[in-house]
């Protein structure tokens, strides 16, 4: 019988128990803070992270894995009727998806490589469910119709409210040379179809206080509400706040709320959150 492996990259927002429940292999991005580089999720902890990153003058530089870190990888995983899927953070916020594509092709290994389209828990959505069906020993294309399904019912919501890092990271393409000059309003952002886009922009907290709420409305009255997350970088109290106002309606509604991988807080900054969550 056909083992089906499932593998991932570390932007996503996922447990130790869970990556060992349901033998997920996370592959590490790097990065780079003034010439000195550190393996994400090894070398630093989220939380160390977002402290050296508010002290440092400089950007910190992110790297998507080496081609080699794939290869070695996949051929340690591969086998005699072993099926590797690798499910990676959307090629519009890093070139990630790319290489493990490029990788694939060096290796005899049977790699099939998806664009989750998405990062964080919105990936994990995905990650997790493949790696669910691997073990009940779904079939790799009822895998793969299952992801597109739950790629359809995601939704990424992200508020900003420094625009700094995300400015100067280039990850908002034409939309930041209308913005950069205003650095300090807030923004509010929607992930889709691998893009982010500005849908709400103004000065003070309740521009986006104003925007979570309908959010928030839109997530309570979602029929067969599967998951709700919530990530940030370093401030609590937006996700305290949009927490609490879920569990006025879903009390008993269980809610991950952490902080975020490094690769996004580098590029989303100190302030800044999102909420993520998909439909059956």
């Amino acid at each position: 019988m056909t083992k089906i492996k499932v593998i991932t990259d570390s932007s996503i927002q996922i447990t130790d128990e869970e990556t060992k429940k349901y033998d997920i292999t996370v592959i590490p991005l790097s990065i780079d803070f003034n010439g000195k580089v550190y393996v994400d999720g090894e070398d630093l902890s989220r939380t160390e992270f977002v402290k050296k990153m508010d002290e440092s003058a400089e950007l910190p530089k992110t790297s998507q894995p080496p081609l080699g870190e794939f290869v070695k990888v996949y051929d340690s995983l591969k086998g005699n009727d072993v099926k590797i899927l690798g499910i990676f953070m959307a090629h519009t916020l890093s070139g990630t998806v790319d290489s493990a594509r490029q990788a694939a092709e060096m290796t005899d290994a049977d790699v099939t490589v998806i664009d989750s389209e998405f990062t964080d828990r919105a990936m994990a959505f995905q990650v997790i469910e493949a790696a669910k069906m691997a073990q009940n020993d779904d079939n790799l294309e009822d895998i793969l119709k299952e992801i597109n399904k739950i790629k359809g019912n995601t939704h990424l919501q992200m508020g900003v409210t420094n625009l700094k890092n995300i400015v100067k990271g280039g990850r908002l393409g034409k939309v930041a040379g209308t913005i950069s000059t205003f650095l300090k309003i807030n923004i509010a952002l929607q992930m889709k179809d691998s893009k982010l886009d500005v849908v709400k922009k103004g000065r003070g907290v309740k521009t986006l206080e104003k925007y979570f709420d309908n959010v928030i409305d839109q997530i309570v009255h979602t029929k067969n509400l599967a998951e709700v997350a919530i990530s940030y970088v370093d401030d609590t109290k937006f996700p305290d706040w949009i927490e609490d106002k879920i569990h006025e309606t879903l009390p008993d509604l269980k809610i991950m709320k952490r902080v975020t991988s490094p690769i996004i807080s580098t590029h989303a900054g100190s302030g800044a959150f999102a909420i993520l969550y998909y439909s059956n």
